[in-house]
């Protein structure tokens, strides 16, 4: 590829300019020097420069007085008369130099001074032909394992920190009013303008949510409600009452670090058992997890110490079971459900924690069947990343779905945090796009009607030399 010609080079009119190259070397000659004018020289060139090194300002003309001229100068004067001038060969050979930040032609600059501590360009990648997993030289397994260690440095570890700050003082101030009478409409409010002051991010303008907020709807489950309840606009009020046991989960994120984690509170003491089984369990699975841990062996060890508990209700034992349809999970940035799975009983499975995983340890005790389903209503919203657009036409919907992508992304979120944005009208909108599969809806799920449901969670992060339960606090 040819370089862009350096500055010092002028072009003539029609853009040439090997002319003035040849004749910043060989300067044009005089009209004397090139035989239009007859006649004697002054022995000197148009540059001044003399013609003869040992005979400096000879007259060239025949002597006035007849004598004879030496060959010399005979021989001058034929050239002159001939319209030629010998010139003695002299070495004026100047060097180019090199234009700042450019390859020459040919080329002759080193790349170190044209690159300096730039990267040098990449080439075109392109894979093996084989696509046998075990025959490439880095799985993709291992690229993603490389990468979520990478990510591990101070930056992660500052903004995991953080948002578990933020959870341990949020909920230690929920703690205080999650108390018989309180609404709760109430308690969520509260747990999400503590985060979103203590983030400093309101959500309000475009894309702040995604810098730091909630990451999930504020979950508020009461006696059969195992998961996924939140209060919503417009619903019918619902007051905690003195024999009803609340299980709180609620997330915060830093940049996309998502800190999980719940716990269950009750006031009458017939309970206490109900509570005990399920942080019980959670803190065995936190022992058990580690790099290299069988997913297997930790939920084994998990239902095995739920179901060492039992409570008793009205004069009967009730023994406490895992609830076999709802798991742990690990996590991924701006993403609450990674691929990987924890269950609460006894399963088969290959899976093992890695380094550089982030896990939500969580068991849910029940006294129920331990085999939740979807209950009538709506908890929250995601985005679907992989359906596409294409059959969209409302322009409700293409408005709501830029506002979701914009402020939310892979986050899960709830109709409050909609309104809480000023986002109106929506709810065509969102019909559209969940029918559309470019949304997807979050039920309650729910046990068995009479029964009651605890859950206690914590985020552990499983570091290269140990793990850290990110969420711990001196309350659970």
């Amino acid at each position: 590829m040819g370089s862009r010609t350096p500055d010092n080079y002028r072009q003539d009119p029609h853009g040439s300019s090997a002319c003035v190259a040849i004749a910043a070397v060989n300067p044009p000659k005089s009209a004397a020097a090139s035989g239009l004018l007859q006649g004697a020289l002054e022995g000197q060139d148009e540059d001044g420069e003399d013609d003869d090194d040992n005979q400096s300002g000879a007259d060239l003309k025949p002597a006035d007085n007849g004598e004879q001229t030496t060959d010399r100068h005979i021989l001058k004067l034929q050239l002159i008369r001939e319209g030629g001038k010998k010139k003695r060969k002299r070495n004026r050979t100047k060097k180019k130099k090199t234009a700042g930040a450019q390859q020459t032609a040919p080329p002759r600059v080193a790349l170190t001074q044209l690159f300096h501590d730039q990267p040098y360009p990449e080439g075109n990648i392109v894979e093996y032909a084989t696509r046998n997993d075990n025959l490439q030289r880095t799985t993709g397994e291992e690229l993603r394992h490389l990468l979520a260690v990478n990510d591990m440095d101070d930056e992660f570890l500052s903004d995991y920190r953080q948002a578990a700050e933020i959870h341990r003082q949020v909920r230690h101030y929920v703690q205080t009013i999650a108390k018989p009478g309180v609404t709760m409409s109430k308690l969520a409010q509260e747990i999400e303008d503590g985060v979103r002051a203590l983030t400093g991010h309101q959500g309000l303008e475009t894309r702040d949510a995604l810098k730091a907020g909630l990451a999930f709807p504020t979950g508020l489950c009461l006696n059969n409600i195992a998961a996924h309840w939140t209060p919503n606009p417009g619903a019918k009020e619902v007051i905690l009452q003195y024999d009803d046991v609340l299980s709180i989960d609620f997330g915060v994120h830093v940049n996309g670090r998502i800190v999980d984690s719940a716990f269950t509170v009750s006031f009458n003491p017939v309970y206490d058992n109900l509570l005990a089984a399920p942080k019980a369990a959670t803190n065995t699975g936190l022992k058990e997890a580690g790099i290299d841990a069988r997913i297997d062996h930790i939920s084994e060890a998990i239902q095995e110490v739920m179901e060492s508990y039992e409570v008793e209700l009205n004069g009967k034992n009730i023994p406490i079971k895992s609830v076999k349809n709802i798991t742990g999970h690990n996590i991924l940035r701006y993403k609450i459900h990674g691929d990987k799975q924890v269950p609460f009983i006894k399963t088969k499975t290959n899976q093992r924690m890695e380094e550089g995983d982030i896990f939500a340890i969580e068991t849910f005790g029940t006294t129920g069947k331990g085999q939740l389903r979807d209950d009538v209503g709506i908890y929250g919203y995601g985005r679907n990343e992989r359906a596409s657009t294409s059959g969209l036409h409302h322009a409700s919907a293409k408005s709501l779905l830029k506002t979701i992508d914009e402020n939310f992304g892979s986050l899960v979120f709830s109709r409050r945090y909609l309104e809480h944005m000023g986002v109106k009208n929506y709810h065509l909108g969102m019909r559209s796009l969940v029918t559309n599969g470019i949304v997807q809806t979050y039920e309650p799920l729910v046990d068995v009607s009479g029964s009651y449901v605890a859950q206690f969670e914590h985020t552990v992060l499983l570091r290269p030399n140990c793990k850290e339960v990110i969420s711990r606090g001196d309350d659970y």
